[in-house]
C-alpha cells in the first residue's frame, strides 16, 4: 500500500479560508466570526475525503524568533497584525485538529515551512510520497520526484499538484533549487526580504536562467551593462543575504517517527460538540457515534451530501439540540378549529386584544398560484390555533370570510414573519388586509442587518427553541418534495399554530428592541408601509412582448456565430471561445499580445471582463471577445429566459421584491432579477423594448433619481462648493473637473470630465489612488494628485469622511438620515486589510442607505398619493433608482404630478433633487 503523507501550513491554510469569506464573514449567533474555523475544516475534509492520506500532520509556525530573525532583524516587519476576528479562531481550530486526531507538529525557533521541509525529506527516506499543502510559492525549493505541492483549489475548481516539471515550468529554471536564486533576487515584500531594489521576477527570471545561481551572478557582474549592473553590485550582500533568508532549513532538529503521523480515528463526540457551539449544525449532524471507519467517519455517498450542504446559502444553523426546547418539551395548547362557533371564540378575543399573529400554509411558494390549505392565529404566547381549509377555492373563500372583518380591521396590529407572502396570499381569497403591520423578519433586519433572518434560525437564537422542520413533515426541496395537502392534519396543525406562536413570541422581543435602538420610525414608517406597496407591485406585474425578445433571440444567435468565427479567423484556428482557459491560452500562449498576464489562483490565465476591457488596445481579437461574451449572456440569461417566466394565469411578468437581503437597505429582486438587466450597452437596452404598456391606452412612465447619492453626500458633509454647484444647476462633473484641473467650466475637456466623474462616483466608495489610476488607466502619481486636488476644492467631503470613520470607531456602527444602521466590526481592527474595508463602509454606507430609504418613501407616498385620487395608472416596477409606472394617458398630467413632487422631497437634503422622467410605449423609450 502507497504511503501517503500529507503535511498542512497551517497559517497559510487558515488566512486562505478567513479571507475567503472577507466579502461575507459568517457570523453566528454569539457574534463569532466563524470563517476560518468553516473553511479550515472544509479543507480538512476534503483532503482526506479526496486523496485518502495514509499520514497526516498539522504544522504551525510560533511567536519565537527564528534564526533568520537573528540574521537580519526586519525579516518579517512589513507583516501586518493578525486580524482580531482570525486570532481568535485559532484556539477553535487548534480543537478541531485535536478532535480530528491529527498531530499538530511545531518547534520554537523554526517555521512551519523549515519543520515540513525537514518531514518531507525525512519521509523520502522511508519510502513516503509526501504532499505539502500550502499555497506558498516559496516550498517549490523543496520539490521533487517524490514531494509534490498540493494547492487547494478555490471556489470549487480543483486543487493543483505542482512536481518538479510544474515548478520549473512556473519559475522558467532548469532546477527546483533556483526557486531560491530567484527569490533571493526578486526579494519577498510579505516577508520584507529585500533582494535587489529594481529587479523583479521578470529580471530574477532572466539573470538565473543565464548565470545558473546567484553565487555565479556575483561572480560575473562583468557581464552585466548599465544599470542592471549597478544595482547588482551595490547589493551582492543583499542578494547572499537574501537568498538564505528565502532558503527552506531542511534539518530541523525535531524528532517525529512515521507511526507518530499515522491517521487516526476521528473522536466523534469532540467534533460534534464543537461543530453545535460553532453553529455548522447540518456538519455537526452529518457525523453519527457509531461510525468509526478509521480514515474517515463519513462513507463516500454521505460525504457528497456534507461537501454540498457546506456551501449551500444557510449551511450554519444554531447551537447544540441538546439544549433546544421543542414542541415536545415545552408546554403549550395549540387547537384545531374546525367548526364557526370555535372560531367565533376567537375572533372575539382577537378584537378584545386588538392584535394576532397569523400565518398561511399553502401549497406553494409562488403567490399567483399557491393555494391556502390552512390558516394559523396565534394571540398569546403558548397558545395558537389552526383552522384547515378545504379544497374548493369558493368554499374556502366563504369560510376566510369569518375572518374578514379583523383582517381588514385599522384598529387591529397584524403580526407576520414575512407577511409580505401572507398578505399577497389572502388577496386570491378577497381580504385585502390594511391597518398597521409588525413582520419579525424585517424587525430583525433592522437590529442585524448581516444575520440571517428566516423564523427557524431566530427561533434558536433568541428564544432557545427548535421549531418542528418543514422537512420532516414534506420531505427536502427537490422534485420528491411533497404538498402540505398530504401531511396528516395532527401534524399540519402542530407545525402551524407553531409557526404563529413562535412569530408572536419573536414580535414581544423585538417590538422593544426597535424601541430602544431608535429603529421605530424607520421601522414603522418606511419597511412596514412599503411591505403593502411591494406587494401590490409584485401582484400587477408588467406586460412583457415575447415576439420582441424572440425576434431578438434570432438576431442574437446569428451575431454570436458572425463574431465567433471573427474570432477564430484573428486567433488563426479553431477553438471554444466560451472556454475561458481556452481563450486565456489563446491570447497569452498563441497570440502574446502581453508579456507577463495575470493568472487565476488556480493557475488559469485571468481572462475576465475587468481585465480583458484593459487589453482591448494590444489586439482586436479582445474586443471580439468580449462582444461575443455580452452577446452570449444576453441571449442565454434573459432573452431566452424571461418569457419562460410570464406567469399562465395573468399574461405578465411578476418579480418578487425583497427587503432583507443587502445590508445597505437596497430592495433586491427575483424570479426574474429585474436590478441585472443591462442597461450600459445599446444591445443590453434592446431588452427593455420587450417590457411594454398594458395596452393602447397607457404609456409606460420612467422617473430616475439623477446622481442621488452625490447629492446626498453633498448634503450630509455641508461641503459648501459641492452644495453650491448643485444648487446653480451645474454640470457636477463639470464643475468638479474645472475645481481640481484648475481651469474655467467651458474649458474642460471630455477626459477631465470623464475623470473628475470617476473621482466624484468613487470617493463615496473610498476609492484609493492605485484603484483610480486602474480604473482611469492612468499613472498613481497622476491619480494621487487628482484625489488630493479634489480634497483641496471639496475639503468638506474630506472632513465627513473622517468624522464618518471617527463615529464608527466610537459607535461600531453608522446610521443613514433615517437611523438605518450599518454595523462595522473591523472598523477598530489593527489588520489594515479588514480595517480599511469597514472604514471605506462606514463612509459609503449612510449614503448608499439613504438613497435606499428615499426611493423607499417615495414609493410609500405616491402609492399613496395614486389611491387618494382614485387613478387607474400603477406602479410596476423598482429597479436601482428609478420607479416605472403603467402611465393611464388621460392621467398623465396628475400621474407626472405627483411623482416629480413625491420623489423630489421623500427626504429634504441640503440641495436639490432632480428627476428624469421620460414616457413611452415600452420601458427604453421611456427611459
Amino acid at each position: 500500500m502507497e504511503k501517503k503523507l500529507f503535511l498542512l501550513d497551517a497559517f497559510a491554510l487558515i488566512y486562505r479560508a478567513y479571507f475567503a469569506f472577507s466579502n461575507n464573514h459568517r457570523i453566528n449567533s454569539k457574534g463569532i466570526n466563524t470563517s476560518a474555523m468553516f473553511g479550515f475544516t472544509n479543507t480538512l475534509l476534503d483532503v482526506i475525503k479526496k486523496e485518502k492520506p495514509t499520514h497526516i500532520a498539522v504544522v504551525f509556525d510560533t511567536a519565537e524568533p527564528t534564526e533568520r530573525h537573528q540574521v537580519f532583524s526586519d525579516y518579517k516587519a512589513n507583516r501586518q497584525e493578525m486580524p482580531e476576528d482570525l486570532a481568535k479562531s485559532i484556539p477553535y481550530i487548534t480543537q478541531i485538529i485535536e478532535a480530528f486526531n491529527i498531530p499538530i507538529v511545531k518547534l520554537g525557533g523554526y517555521e512551519a515551512d523549515d519543520i515540513i521541509g525537514t518531514l518531507a525529506i525525512q519521509a523520502e527516506k522511508n519510502g513516503f510520497t509526501t504532499f505539502m499543502m500550502t499555497p506558498d510559492k516559496d516550498y517549490g525549493q523543496l520539490v521533487d520526484k517524490n514531494t509534490f505541492i498540493y494547492k487547494p483549489g478555490r471556489a470549487g475548481a480543483p486543487p493543483e499538484i505542482l512536481g518538479e516539471k510544474e515548478v520549473c515550468e512556473r519559475w522558467g529554471i532548469s532546477r527546483v533549487e533556483q526557486v531560491k536564486d530567484i527569490l533571493g533576487l526578486m526579494g519577498d515584500a510579505v516577508d520584507n526580504i529585500p533582494g535587489i531594489p529594481g529587479v523583479g521576477e521578470k529580471t530574477a527570471t532572466q539573470l538565473v536562467q543565464h548565470f545558473d545561481s546567484v553565487e555565479n551572478l556575483l561572480d560575473n557582474t562583468h557581464l552585466l551593462k548599465g544599470k542592471l549592473k549597478e544595482k547588482v553590485e551595490n547589493n551582492k550582500q543583499a542578494a547572499i543575504q537574501s537568498k538564505m533568508l528565502a532558503s527552506i532549513i531542511t534539518d530541523v532538529p525535531i524528532n517525529i517517527k512515521p507511526e507518530d503521523l499515522k491517521i487516526n480515528e476521528w473522536n466523534i463526540e469532540a467534533l460534534k460538540s464543537l461543530f453545535f457551539e460553532l453553529e455548522f449544525k447540518r456538519l455537526a449532524e452529518s457525523f453519527t457515534s457509531n461510525n468509526s471507519n478509521n480514515v474517515s467517519p463519513i462513507n463516500t455517498t454521505k460525504t457528497n451530501a456534507i461537501q454540498v450542504s457546506l456551501f449551500e446559502e444557510d449551511p450554519a444553523e444554531v447551537t447544540n439540540p441538546v439544549n433546544y426546547k421543542n414542541i415536545d418539551s415545552t408546554p403549550h395548547h395549540y387547537s384545531i378549529l374546525n367548526n364557526e362557533t370555535l372560531i367565533q371564540e376567537v375572533i372575539y378575543e382577537i378584537n378584545q386584544k386588538k392584535r394576532f399573529c397569523f400565518d398561511t400554509e399553502t401549497t406553494s411558494l409562488d403567490t399567483l398560484d399557491a393555494e391556502v390549505v390552512g390558516l394559523s392565529l396565534a394571540i398569546k404566547t403558548g397558545e395558537a390555533y389552526y383552522v384547515p381549509m378545504p379544497e374548493s377555492k369558493d368554499d374556502c373563500i366563504k369560510l376566510l370570510s369569518l375572518f374578514k372583518n379583523v383582517f381588514e380591521d385599522d384598529t387591529i396590529l397584524k403580526i407576520g414573519q414575512n407577511i409580505k407572502y401572507d398578505i399577497a396570499i389572502l388577496k386570491n381569497y378577497d381580504i385585502n388586509i390594511t391597518g398597521a403591520l409588525f413582520d419579525t423578519m424585517i424587525a430583525h433586519f433592522l437590529l442585524q442587518p448581516e444575520a440571517r433572518h428566516n423564523m427557524d434560525y431566530m427561533a434558536k437564537t433568541y428564544l432557545n427553541y427548535e421549531p418542528v422542520s418543514i422537512e420532516s413533515l414534506i420531505g427536502k426541496k427537490g422534485k420528491t418534495q411533497g404538498n402540505m395537502r398530504d401531511v396528516p392534519m395532527e401534524q399540519i396543525a402542530n407545525y402551524a399554530a407553531e409557526d404563529a406562536d413562535v412569530t408572536l413570541q419573536l414580535f414581544e422581543l423585538f417590538a422593544p428592541k426597535i424601541s430602544t435602538s431608535n429603529l421605530e420610525r424607520l421601522l414603522h414608517e418606511v419597511e412596514l408601509p412599503l411591505v403593502n406597496v411591494l406587494q401590490e407591485m409584485e401582484f400587477e406585474g408588467i406586460n412583457l412582448d415575447t415576439k420582441t425578445l424572440q425576434d431578438f433571440s434570432k438576431l442574437l444567435a446569428v451575431d454570436i456565430v458572425t463574431v465567433e468565427k471573427e474570432i477564430q479567423q484573428l486567433a488563426g484556428s479553431i477553438f471554444n471561445v466560451s472556454s475561458p482557459k481556452q481563450v486565456g491560452e489563446v491570447l497569452f500562449e498563441k497570440l502574446k499580445i502581453i508579456d507577463k498576464p495575470q493568472k487565476t489562483k488556480t493557475g488559469q490565465y485571468s481572462t475576465g471582463e475587468d481585465v480583458l476591457s484593459k487589453l482591448e488596445n494590444k489586439s482586436p481579437i479582445v474586443r471580439k471577445i468580449l462582444d461575443y461574451r455580452e452577446l452570449v449572456k444576453l441571449k442565454n440569461t434573459y432573452v431566452d429566459v424571461l418569457p419562460q417566466m410570464v406567469n399562465k394565469k395573468t399574461g405578465r411578468l411578476h418579480t418578487s421584491y425583497n427587503q432583507v437581503v443587502a445590508v445597505t437597505g437596497r430592495l433586491s429582486s427575483d424570479n426574474p432579477n429585474l436590478q441585472n438587466i443591462p442597461i450600459r450597452t445599446a444591445r443590453g437596452r434592446e431588452i427593455r423594448k420587450a417590457f411594454v404598456a398594458k395596452n393602447e391606452s397607457y404609456q409606460l412612465l420612467s422617473a430616475d433619481y439623477s446622481q442621488i447619492e452625490l447629492r446626498i453626500m453633498a448634503s450630509l458633509s455641508k461641503d459648501e462648493n459641492m452644495i453650491a454647484a448643485f444648487n446653480s444647476g451645474e454640470d457636477i462633473h463639470a464643475a468638479t473637473a474645472a475645481k481640481v484641473y484648475g481651469v474655467q467650466l467651458n474649458e474642460v475637456s471630455s477626459d477631465q470630465r470623464r475623470n473628475a466623474k470617476m473621482v466624484n462616483f468613487g470617493i463615496i466608495y473610498g476609492i484609493s489612488a492605485f484603484g483610480l489610476a486602474d480604473r482611469l488607466n492612468i499613472s498613481r502619481t497622476e491619480a494621487k494628485e487628482i484625489i488630493e486636488n479634489y480634497f483641496k476644492q471639496y475639503p468638506g467631503i474630506k472632513d465627513y469622511m473622517d468624522e464618518s470613520i471617527a463615529n464608527a470607531r466610537s459607535k461600531g456602527f453608522v446610521e443613514t438620515i433615517l437611523g438605518r444602521r450599518r454595523f462595522l466590526r473591523d472598523i477598530n481592527s489593527a489588520n489594515a486589510t479588514v480595517r480599511g474595508f469597514a472604514e471605506r463602509n462606514a463612509i459609503n454606507a449612510p449614503i448608499q442607505g439613504s438613497a435606499a430609504d428615499m426611493i423607499k418613501v417615495a414609493m410609500i407616498n405616491i402609492q399613496k398619493e395614486i389611491k387618494k385620487n382614485k387613478l387607474v395608472s400603477k406602479m410596476l416596477l423598482q429597479v436601482h433608482d428609478e420607479l416605472v409606472f403603467d402611465c393611464f394617458l388621460q392621467e398623465k398630467d396628475i400621474l407626472l404630478s405627483i411623482v416629480s413632487e413625491k420623489m423630489k422631497y421623500a427626504i429634504p437634503l441640503n440641495v436639490p433633487v432632480e428627476i428624469g422622467i421620460g414616457m413611452g410605449n415600452n420601458w427604453l423609450e421611456a427611459h
